[in-house]
């Protein structure tokens, strides 16, 4: 075998683990756009316009919060703890309960 023959050879299979990586990426992607839009629906059934904004708002801010809020929102609706659609003032609350529960505790370390 030649060299011109090994290098197109290893030219190939290159090739085709970049075809396998480009599949796997692009599954990637489709099965995050459709979580994406059952995320979408679920909460549209479960926040109030208000409450929608309200989480949308919170997103521009803390993106990481806000996501952490929908599946927990999420997880409340499945497990039928609530009416829906939410409103805004029981949205509120349960802002408030997450935020308490997720807030650093600060200490300091004196030297003696």
């Amino acid at each position: 075998m030649s060299d011109e023959e090994r290098l197109e050879e290893i030219r190939q299979k290159k090739l085709e683990q970049l075809k396998a990586q480009a599949a796997q990426q692009e599954i990637a992607e489709k099965q995050k756009e459709a979580f994406d839009a059952q995320k979408y629906q679920i909460m549209r059934k479960i926040l109030s316009q208000k409450g929608r904004q309200r989480l949308e708002n919170i997103r521009m801010v803390k993106p990481q919060f806000a996501e952490q809020i929908e599946l927990q929102l999420i997880q409340l609706y499945r497990s039928g703890r609530f009416n829906t659609p939410m409103t805004d003032q029981q949205f509120k609350k349960i802002l408030e309960k997450i935020s308490k529960s997720n807030k650093k505790k600060d200490f300091k370390i004196k030297k003696f």
